[in-house]
């Protein structure tokens, strides 16, 4: 088990597969033309393979797999198999818009994929090609009900955004109450720069909480462990689903993460609100240099883990967080 310096335990890996996406949500990327890493600096899936298996070694025990978009990287079905094959025991999470994975489900739970988060800010059709430039909101309700039937455990996350859409948290608490999904709702982050991003766009957590209480009788759930992950969960009366609220702006959770983050090029970063990065690639592509090396550098990574919360206050003065966009760091 490894710790890090504030004497957390980190057991969670984020590896983003690809920084490319098909969907164009504003709060996503930055204004202008789009820039995406050169295909000669993303990793391979057998360089990929190599840094889950180095971590596994200090006792990571979950893998979340995100992109940009996972599903649009060539093969990423054949990496999962990869996966499965060579790290038993290894629990592989992963975080789709569900835009493409029509007809991929079964072949998920063939994988051994048992839980996945899905991304959708709106229930509204028009609403969600506003969001994301793409009219694809059909897909994503199917993908839903895919993963439903094939017996996935399915997450929904909504970013709540004020004046977006702050008012549908009815329709996503009825939504929950009708289908058993967890509906997260995650709060307005400025990362990356985004001139989208407006203070005025922020609504916290006992503002959501507070609207759904409005429309139905919930009660938290006691957390039992760091496994539990970052949200806030609520159980609804008589509902088949939950509700959830994960508030990194107004109610840190600094003191519980227990995660690090891999971008598809191979740079480690170990909070979300920090722009300190660890080049791994480097290690990956030399002859020279063993595991031994990657784990070096990856324990010491660990050991200078950040505070997030001391970093938000000072950062929130500017415009963002950290300036890279979301999508080139995982989301």
């Amino acid at each position: 088990m490894i710790h890090d310096g504030h004497g957390r335990t980190v057991s969670y890996i984020r590896l983003s597969v690809t920084d490319r996406c098909n969907l164009k949500c504003f709060y996503c990327r930055t204004d202008g033309e789009e820039c995406f890493i050169d295909h000669s600096n993303i990793l391979s899936y057998e360089e990929m393979l190599r840094l889950v298996q180095a971590a596994q070694t200090m006792d990571v025990t979950k893998l979340r797999l995100t992109g940009g978009e996972p599903f649009v990287r060539r093969d990423f079905l054949a990496f999962l198999g990869m996966l499965r094959e060579e790290c038993p025991g290894l629990d592989v999470r992963i975080t789709t818009n569900g835009t493409l994975l029509g007809g991929k489900v079964p072949a998920l739970k063939h994988l051994g994929i048992q839980r996945i988060n899905i991304s959708l800010d709106t229930l509204k059709p028009e609403r969600f090609a506003h969001v994301t430039g793409r009219d694809f909101h059909d897909r994503v309700l199917q993908a839903i009900d895919d993963c439903l039937h094939y017996g996935l455990t399915v997450k929904i996350n909504a970013v709540a955004m004020k004046g977006i859409n702050d008012d549908e948290i009815a329709a996503f608490t009825e939504f929950a109450k009708t289908r058993p999904v967890d509906v997260r709702f995650i709060e307005f982050m400025p990362i990356g720069g985004c001139s989208h991003w407006k203070k005025e766009y922020a609504l916290p957590a006992r503002d959501i909480i507070a609207a759904v209480s409005a429309v139905a009788d919930i009660t938290p759930v006691p957390k039992h462990a760091i496994n539990d992950g970052p949200a806030r969960i609520y159980e609804i009366k008589d509902g088949l689903g939950r509700i959830g609220v994960i508030s990194a702006m107004s109610d840190h959770f600094c003191d519980t993460c227990n995660r690090l983050r891999i971008t598809s090029d191979g740079r480690l970063r170990t909070c979300l609100f920090s722009d300190k990065e660890y080049r791994l690639r480097p290690i990956l592509r030399s002859p020279r240099l063993g595991n031994e090396a990657l784990l070096r550098v990856m324990r010491l990574a660990t050991q200078h883990k950040p505070l997030g919360y001391k970093l938000l206050e000072k950062r929130l003065l500017g415009n963002s967080v950290c300036s890279k966009v979301m999508s080139s760091i995982g989301g």
